[in-house]
């Protein structure tokens, strides 16, 4: 496997370990099925469109739904969470789900214990790395992925740098799709 650059290069090599970059939809879902407590973390990013015009946000609850993952939204993205007919689990601040993520006695946005596996999705690259960056070094009891389209390398399981947009709407809906044989 080539090493891949993150988008922002900035103080990522600090430590040993990177993000392990996944490429295959079904070992993603695979990957999400295992957790038996996860969390997607959903970010403004999600607002925008895709390609073909959906909303990024959609494949987020998509997902949600079909692997039964609560969901804390972050920033403005309630509203639109809201109006697309589904309410989320929590609603925090990106810092603030981090610190409670941090503690491996919180309870958790469903209240059964903390979260096995965080999934963060739609949150600005410079933010993501370093909430990742904490995750990676004051939360060993939890696992974190990424499906934005950038690598992130702090994260436990990350997607590859995608450049195009395309490839990575194919990735997500082929994610969904394999998220669904396993339901």
């Amino acid at each position: 496997m080539s090493s891949v650059i993150p988008r922002h290069r900035v103080n990522v090599l600090t430590g040993i370990k990177s993000a392990r970059l996944v490429e295959d939809p079904a070992e993603y879902a695979n990957l999400i099925k295992k957790a038996k407590r996860p969390l997607l973390v959903i970010g403004p990013l999600l607002l925008e469109s895709s390609p073909d015009g959906k909303l990024l946000l959609e494949y987020a609850l998509d997902i949600a739904k079909v692997a039964n993952i609560p969901i804390c939204a972050t920033a403005q993205t309630k509203g639109k969470v809201v109006e697309l007919g589904v309410k989320p689990d929590s609603v925090y601040d990106v810092v603030e789900i981090v610190n409670a993520l941090k503690d491996p006695d919180w309870p958790g946005v469903k209240k059964v214990g903390n979260h096995d596996l965080v999934i963060f999705f739609g949150i600005r690259s410079d933010l993501g790395n370093q909430s990742l960056s904490t995750l990676k070094h004051f939360a060993p009891h939890l696992k974190t992925m990424t499906l934005c389209k950038h690598y992130f390398p702090h994260a436990n399981y990350s997607l590859p740098n995608f450049k195009k947009d395309v490839k990575w709407q194919e990735f997500l809906e082929n994610l969904v799709a394999n998220l669904e044989k396993g339901s």
